[in-house]
This record gives C-alpha cells, sequence and structure tokens, in this order.
C-alpha cells in the first residue's frame, strides 16, 4: 500500500489551528464584526462564501479554545468567537429577509414556518412554531398529548402572582436606578442639556427632576417632631 505523504495531510488539519505566530500571545489584533448594510449590499455568491469563510474561522476558534483550556494556556482575545457568530447571525438575517421577500413576491406568503401563541403548564404565553412530523396530527397521539397542557389551579395561581411580582419589582427597581441617575447627573451638572436626558431615559420625567428639592442638592428630609 502506498503510503501517503505527510505534506499532503497536515496543512489541512493545521487549518484547524490559528496561526503558530499567535499561539503565545496574549492579544490577537482583528477586526469588527460584519454589519447588517454590509453584508445587504453583497450577492448571494458573495454572502455564499463568506458563510464557509466564517465557518471555518468558528470551527478553527472552537478548536483553539478547547486546546487552551486543556493545556491551562490563555486564549489570545477570546472576542473573536463573538465577533464570528454576530457576523454568521446578521448573514443570516440578510439571507432570510432576501427569502422573505422572493417568496411574498411569488406567492404572496413569506416562506416561514408559521407560529401561534400557545400557554405552557405554568400559565405563561409563548410562540410555537410549528414544524413537519412523520405522522399525521390527529394519528400522532404522543404530539396531542404534548399539546394538550392545562394552566389552571391554584398551585398555578400562586405562581402566577409571585412571577407577575418580581417582573414588576425588577421594572421599578429599573426605572428608580434611571431616575437616580438623573438626579445625580442634574446634581453635578445643572446646566446639562435636557434633550439629551429625555433621549437617553425616556422613563424619567426630566422635566419633573430638575424642579424636585433632591436635584438641586444639600436636601434635607422632613422630620416629624
Amino acid at each position: 500500500m502506498r503510503e501517503i505523504h505527510s505534506s499532503f495531510v497536515r496543512p489541512v488539519l493545521m487549518q484547524f489551528f490559528d496561526e503558530p505566530k499567535h499561539w503565545n500571545e496574549n492579544e490577537v489584533k482583528v477586526g469588527r464584526a460584519w454589519r447588517l448594510d454590509e453584508l445587504r449590499i453583497k450577492s448571494n455568491k458573495e454572502l455564499h462564501q463568506l458563510w464557509f469563510i466564517l465557518l471555518k474561522e468558528r470551527n478553527m476558534l472552537m478548536t483553539m479554545e478547547h486546546e487552551c483550556n486543556d493545556k491551562m494556556e490563555i486564549f489570545p482575545s477570546p472576542e473573536r468567537i463573538d465577533k464570528v457568530k454576530i457576523s454568521m447571525e446578521n448573514l443570516e438575517t440578510v439571507v432570510r429577509e432576501r427569502n422573505k421577500a422572493y417568496h411574498l413576491l411569488e406567492t404572496g406568503e413569506t416562506g416561514e414556518r408559521p407560529r401561534r401563541e400557545v400557554t405552557n403548564a405554568f400559565g405563561l404565553r409563548g410562540y410555537y412554531k410549528s414544524c413537519e412530523h412523520v405522522l399525521p396530527a390527529f394519528m400522532n397521539t404522543k404530539w396531542i398529548k404534548s399539546r394538550q397542557l392545562t394552566h389552571g389551579g391554584r398551585a398555578v395561581h400562586k405562581f402566577l402572582l409571585k412571577y407577575r411580582e418580581k417582573l414588576y419589582n425588577a421594572k421599578r427597581k429599573s426605572k428608580n436606578r434611571s431616575r437616580n441617575e438623573v438626579m445625580m447627573i442634574l446634581r453635578r451638572n445643572p446646566n446639562f442639556d435636557l434633550s439629551v436626558l429625555r433621549r437617553q431615559f425616556p422613563d424619567v420625567d426630566v422635566d419633573k427632576l430638575v424642579n424636585e428639592d433632591k436635584t438641586r442638592g444639600h436636601y434635607v428630609p422632613k422630620v416629624d417632631v
């Protein structure tokens, strides 16, 4: 049997690893992720080629991350994986936009899988995407049982009360943090541009906070005698 020369195998396998000059570095200089506006002006062929380039880059980065963790070494610039993932998500978004436009033009429908709003066993609402099954719906008893969920009873009602209270408290605390931040900004900079604060904190009544005593500073709370 004829032996395969290593020069034909090694370059292919080494594509799963980063360049050797980056192995002992703490930081690798890379660019930013691909934006939607940049991907929308590319052709379908270019998007197809870019997808495989990003896929190859992601495989390489995940291999290097696993290798560095195995050898307890620092993985240089781990944000590269996030940038590749963001680029791939934006690319999928552009391709989905084009598919929707094509199907709407040809058939009048989006071509996406239909989905509907359902309520799970905990009384929480969500969306269910329809998918293909081997058996029809009326014959697939397992699927029918999984979709026939009830959300009644005292335990579920108590859970929903606690869950809504948790959401309300989180929203209230977030609003209070924004309000306190606006007050501190106005206290340190009385001549701050209010239009900027209105855009940055849309859920805060900036005009009302300007006239409050806490915003002016040296606030003395009232004490009942």
